[in-house]
């Protein structure tokens, strides 16, 4: 009898999926994209699948992909380094003011988010001139970044300095969310926003490039590699390591300033420092599994190496979780990076009503109006039992549910 809590597909000739996936849906699309994956000569060992797993461009989103010897851009995906950060205040829910409004435009105001295209205006989701914060943070990045454009000046008139503490679009957040003592905590989703769009998209069009010119068949023209050693890998691997840490920064000056607008609106003093978390879910790391350093790509996937603090945020009206990491080799010391969708976006527009959309967001202070059904909780797979998938993943430490809903 099967004790372990995963499913396996193993096909000739390619390395095992192992799949956390019981209880959740798994797309047919999807699971034809993973043995694409897994038929790739590169694999460690195996594919682990996380139960937020649905079909993505090139590779899974909640696909864990450990490779020897080579690096798939398009596995790492364009929004280098997207992840979240959360940090519990010393308030809580009697010190928030009644009408949550306020606090709601405070962090819109603060916050660069959305896009507007606009014929030589300026784009709303960036700054106009970026603020000390974010130039304290570009000081950490602008040497690298330069050593980049140096060998590739197409990445030189990107956004960059301009989206250094901007959050975006599409499913990128900031909550205030409540815990199960009713604490306070911010909550945000973002990534490296334009700048690493640029750099995973030039990447991924090179590694095309490379497989034409070495004549190689791929199931997938996305699932293109670059082989260690080859002209363009180290450049990648610098320039993505690069972008992550943009991400990260990106995350820590938003919340530095989703902070100090609250602190426009609540009259009562306040620590944002009690407990603090910020992990990618879409990026490439070094590490050692199974007696070999390989490099693990998380496409939509998070570091649970044991004790590790992580976050699994729920749908826009659904619980998030703050978790602690039970460093389960199989997954690669891996757990899923959210819900999921069981819609695609075109889809979600067509069968949520903002109708379903108000009554399904009804305890949270967020918008309410068309563009975002697409975000609707509906959209995404169950969060309870995308938890519950993952038992030997993660444990729970707290459950969050928002109450103030920033959307890009």
């Amino acid at each position: 009898m099967n004790d372990t809590n995963y499913n396996v597909i193993q096909e000739p000739g390619a390395a095992p999926i192992k799949l956390w996936t019981r209880g959740v849906p798994l797309e047919d699309e999807a699971r034809e994209q993973l043995k694409n994956i897994a038929r790739l000569p590169f694999i460690h060992q195996w594919v682990a699948v996380m139960p937020d797993v649905h079909l993505g461009k090139g590779a899974t989103v909640g696909s864990v992909v450990p490779t020897i010897g080579a690096i798939i851009p398009a596995a790492v995906g364009v929004d280098i380094g997207c992840g979240m950060i959360a940090t519990r205040t010393t308030l809580t829910a009697s010190d928030l003011p009644d009408n949550l409004s306020a606090l709601r435009s405070a962090i819109e105001r603060a916050v660069p988010h959305g896009r507007s295209v606009t014929r030589g205006g300026r784009d709303k989701g960036s700054w106009d001139t970026a603020p000390e914060l974010a130039v304290e943070g570009w000081s950490q990045l602008a040497a690298d970044f330069a050593l980049i454009c140096e060998r590739h000046p197409k990445l030189k008139n990107t956004n960059n300095l301009k989206h250094l503490g901007t959050l975006g679009t599409g499913n990128h957040f900031v909550e205030v969310c409540l815990d199960e003592e009713q604490r306070v905590w911010f909550m945000l989703h973002s990534g490296s926003r334009g700048v690493g769009n640029a750099i995973g998209t030039y990447f991924i069009e090179l590694a095309k490039q490379e497989m034409r010119r070495w004549m190689i068949n791929l199931p997938d023209q996305d699932l293109a590699y670059l082989p260690e050693g080859s002209v363009h890998y180290g450049d990648y691997v610098f320039a993505v390591d690069w972008a992550q840490r943009f991400a990260r920064i990106n995350r820590e000056v938003m919340m530095r300033n989703v902070v100090a607008a609250a602190r426009t609106v609540i009259s009562k003093p306040f620590e944002a420092q009690a407990e603090a978390v910020n992990c990618h879910h879409n990026y490439v790391n070094r590490e050692h599994h199974f007696g070999k350093d390989v490099l693990v790509t998380r496409k939509g996937a998070v570091s649970a190496r044991k004790g590790e603090m992580g976050i699994i945020p729920g749908s826009m009206g659904a619980k998030s979780f703050i978790v602690r990491g039970l460093g389960n080799a199989d997954s690669f010391h891996s757990c899923s990076h959210g819900a999921g969708r069981v819609m695609s976006r075109t889809k979600a527009r067509k069968l949520i009503s903002v109708d379903d959309h108000i009554k399904a967001t009804a305890h949270v202070e967020c918008r309410k109006d068309a563009e975002v059904v697409d975000e609707s909780p509906a959209a995404y797979k169950s969060i309870e039992a995308v938890m519950e998938a993952q038992r030997d993943l993660v444990e729970i430490m707290h459950t969050l549910r928002q109450v103030v809903c920033v959307k890009g």
